[in-house]
């Protein structure tokens, strides 16, 4: 027990320095890849709190949340990139 406590005592310090890297990043990607590691992070620590307590209704949770920040951090990458999410339609002056 005292060694899941240990775990989840770093995973907080992983968080802080994460949260640190999000508000000091010097550029966009930075801030996205923090955002992305946090979420990470926190499915990590929902995992642990899962077993911890006994409730393996926590991984359903964490694995919903992983799929959930994949998805967003990809969506945000689009949308920078290409300053849209969806199709961009084509004008006729375009053609």
């Amino acid at each position: 027990m005292t060694i899941l406590l240990a775990a989840t005592a770093a995973i907080f310090v992983a968080i802080l320095l994460v949260l640190i890297r999000l508000f000091a990043g010097p550029t966009l990607y930075d801030r996205v890849l923090a955002v992305n590691t946090f979420g990470t992070v926190t499915v990590l620590l929902l995992s642990i709190l899962g077993f911890i307590t006994g409730r393996p209704d926590f991984l359903d949770i964490a694995m919903l949340y992983a799929l959930i920040n994949f998805v967003s951090t990809i969506a945000i990458l689009k949308f920078f990139r290409y300053r849209a999410l969806g199709r961009a339609t084509l004008d006729v002056e375009d053609r």
